[in-house]
């Protein structure tokens, strides 16, 4: 990835626009800011969240509170608490993240 055309800028996340999407249960709350092809978001999952897709997107992301499980299609699964962060590149590995307690991360794609 390649980072061209963003000038330096600082962003309060507590005023970008939060918007919901709904999973197969629970819900997950972004925080959404775009530069060019590259998405910074912070997420909230909502305890009891499980997504409603395998996702296939790339992402580098950094969990901040709570605890995030991820399965992948594969089968494996991997536990995520604070300071833990993944990588997983575009159409590399299906994945689909769920959480008993809730949480929140910092995801870049």
């Amino acid at each position: 990835m390649e980072m061209t055309g963003i000038p330096f800028a600082t962003t309060d996340w507590s005023s970008v626009e939060r918007t919901e999407h709904k999973g197969d249960a629970g819900s997950a709350y972004w925080r959404t800011r775009s530069f060019g092809p590259i998405r910074v978001r912070m997420l909230e999952y909502t305890p009891g969240y499980l997504a409603d897709h395998w996702c296939v997107k790339g992402h580098i992301l950094f969990c901040i509170e709570g605890e995030l499980h991820t399965e992948l299609k594969d089968g494996r699964r991997f536990v995520l608490k604070p300071g833990m962060s993944y990588q997983v590149a575009d159409n590399a590995e299906a994945h689909r993240s769920s959480t008993l307690m809730g949480a929140k991360l910092f995801v870049v794609d």
